[in-house]
């Protein structure tokens, strides 16, 4: 399977999987946004990436791990996205 293909349906799914997560969880919304806010000062321009936003919905699951690797494999640096992840669950 091409590495494109795959990297496409990993974020379908999350899409589809963390869409049900914001869905049932709208009050947690702030938290996602701490952790986007977190990042967006790192990157010091404009509005975060749509990596950004998965990352940090996955880290509003729990799956700290995983959030950061989200975020340090889109170009933040670890200590950002440690933090970052840390604020989503909150």
């Amino acid at each position: 399977m091409r590495t494109s293909t795959r990297i496409a349906g990993v974020l379908t799914g999350l899409t589809l999987a963390l869409g049900g997560v914001a869905f049932m969880a709208p009050a947690a919304h702030a938290d996602v946004t701490a952790c986007i806010n977190q990042v967006e000062r790192e990157l010091r321009g404009g509005e975060a990436p749509d990596y950004v936003r998965m990352a940090c919905y996955v880290g509003l699951t729990g799956e700290h791990t995983q959030c950061v690797t989200g975020l340090t494999e889109g170009g933040v640096t670890n200590g950002t996205a440690v933090t970052a992840c840390r604020v989503a669950p909150d």
